[in-house]
């Protein structure tokens, strides 16, 4: 059994967003010591990775913890993992269409910008 700072350590997840994951009941909370101090086992470390692997692509923390849910079940889930992923994917490619219609927007309002100029076109274009 291990404190929060090695597990910490060990899975990449801060301290605070160990915290966080156990008030939110996405991990179970660890045993205690005899002075209160958390300890976490393997699994609780492996638990933490697979989160951080989970929010690292992404995936929002219902969706992780569902996913975390998913892999400690003995059925075959793979449709349910299918289904959120799908789900996840639709959402990053909306948000990708979004960020190059921001880039297009910020590209025509650069466009009209020239060094030296006395009144900053860009500036007057997002006044109006």
């Amino acid at each position: 059994m291990i404190a929060i700072g090695e597990a910490s350590r060990r899975s990449g997840v801060g301290i605070e967003t160990i915290r966080y994951y156990e008030r939110e009941g996405v991990v179970p909370r660890p045993v205690r010591a005899a002075n209160n101090r958390r300890l976490y086992s393997e699994d609780d470390v492996g638990r933490l990775r697979f989160l951080k692997r989970c929010r690292d692509l992404g995936f929002p923390l219902a969706d992780a913890k569902a996913l975390l849910e998913l892999s400690h079940r003995d059925d075959d889930e793979c449709q349910s993992v299918k289904t959120i992923a799908e789900r996840h994917t639709a959402k990053v490619r909306e948000k990708i269409e979004e960020l190059q219609r921001l880039e297009a927007a910020l590209a025509e309002l650069t466009r009209n910008c020239s060094d030296g100029n006395v009144s900053c076109p860009m500036l007057n274009r997002l006044s109006r």
